[in-house]
């Protein structure tokens, strides 16, 4: 009802915030009591034990979207401004210069992580299924990690200005433009009717705008640079909102994730002598949205799919195989980048959360349902991702959380196996 939305929404402000304070005064990461809470107040909880869900998302598949009321809505658009303001901090953090300067790594580093966890997602996802499509899907859930959450626990632990950080962002960089293209074959084939034509045309104008993007990068300091010359708070902050917002939404309209494209605004900006400005005057904007990306994590996932035996044996099988094969990925991503063994051993702990870009996939895959994929299978491998999503968030920014202890415990007996000087831990 329309009376109740801005009651509704503040419930929401007031449940993150409660949660919020507990996760503080207990000394734990935010992001998965965000997630549980929006789980708790939504249709799948509160509405199944016979009291009224705060948050009824009424999801119904709607092509590739999801048919939402009006303050359900609102929070959907919330959670995509959430990405989109996260990603542009990380760009900030990363210009062309830096990204130029570590190609090689990032294609070394990224090309290890792509190998080893597509590659053990796409034999999970055979022996599960037994066809090639559903194999495909299950190898982009487990292989890409959460540049939301991952950059948001960046930021939060103080790593974001740390030598772990590089490798962990350069990474990020690679996964994110692989996915950029996957996605876009991913729904030519699963919503049927899709050929190598249409997907080749797709990635084609994908691609097209992401060579935008990056000479708009490369060429446009000048202009980013103007564009924020005020002594206005109120039009820095508006100019910088219309610019990465609308270059985010003209991204998702051609098919290229507006994470992507946020992230590389965030590098046009970090070319100009405002970036502290804007981290200063947007990270309050950039919190606020990301709990609620966090929230309608929560708020979308049914517990009840977890019944089925099999997509609990699918997702411990996924958790079991998955966690060791991103810790190995981002160890060696560590070591391309000449860190020593405890730095190395950090980035692999960071890369374990996976998050926003499976699920993404898993939307695809229900989409599709009936169509490119069996109706059943795409059920199933949708109860799959949100399973693993939530348990692999709240592992990811656990290890990261206690990442001194475990270091602790792997560093002495990897450095025993290993022979000549360690490089500085400066």
């Amino acid at each position: 009802m329309a009376e109740t939305a801005l009651i509704d929404v503040g419930i929401l402000f007031a449940a993150v915030a409660f949660v919020g304070i507990l996760a503080n005064r207990i000394n734990q990461s935010v992001i998965p009591f965000y997630i549980v809470v929006g789980m708790l107040l939504g249709t799948y909880v509160l509405g199944r034990v016979d009291f009224p869900a705060i948050f009824g998302t009424d999801i119904v598949p709607h092509g590739s979207q999801l048919a939402l009321d009006g303050h359900s809505e609102f929070i959907h658009i919330s959670a995509e401004l959430g990405i989109v303001f996260l990603l542009f901090f990380l760009g900030l953090e990363f210009n062309m210069e830096r990204l130029l300067a570590a190609k090689e790594r990032i294609g070394k580093a990224g090309t290890w992580d792509l190998v080893i966890n597509f590659g053990v997602g796409m034999i999970l996802g055979y022996v599960l299924f037994g066809e090639f499509l559903p194999a495909f899907l299950v190898a982009g859930i487990v292989y890409i990690s959460s540049s939301a959450i991952i950059t948001k626990s960046l930021i939060d632990l103080g790593w974001i200005a740390n030598d772990e950080a590089n490798p962990m962002l350069g990474t990020l960089v690679y996964e994110d433009l692989f996915i950029a293209i996957y996605l876009v074959v991913a729904s030519v084939f699963v919503l049927g009717g899709g050929n190598l034509g249409d997907a080749l045309g797709d990635i084609g104008i994908a691609m097209g705008f992401i060579v935008l993007l990056l000479l708009a990068v490369h060429f446009g300091t000048a202009f980013f640079q103007r564009s924020l010359e005020t002594d206005s708070h109120e039009f820095i902050v508006l100019r910088a909102l219309g610019i990465v917002v609308l270059i985010a939404g003209a991204a998702l309209s051609l098919g290229v994730s507006e994470a992507v494209a946020a992230f590389f605004v965030g590098m046009a900006f970090s070319s100009t002598g405002h970036v502290h400005e804007l981290e200063r005057l947007l990270e309050p904007i950039r919190d606020t949205f990301a709990a609620i990306f966090f929230f309608w994590i929560g708020l979308v996932t049914d517990p009840t799919l977890f019944n089925d035996g099999f997509v609990l044996a699918a997702i411990g099988a996924a958790i079991v195989l998955t966690t060791p094969t991103k810790l190995l990925s981002g160890y060696i991503g560590g070591r391309v980048y000449d860190l020593n063994e405890r730095r190395s051993i950090r980035v692999g702990l960071g890369m374990v959360t996976r998050g926003e870009f499976s699920l993404i996939i898993a939307s695809i895959a229900i989409a599709g349902a009936g169509l490119g994929i069996a109706t059943d299978t795409a059920n199933t491998i949708n109860a799959f991702a949100v399973g693993y999503v939530l348990f692999m968030s709240i592992l990811g920014t656990t290890l990261m959380q206690y990442s001194s202890t475990i270091e602790s415990a792997l560093v002495p007996r990897l450095e025993s196996r290993s022979a000549g000087p360690q490089p500085s831990d400066d």
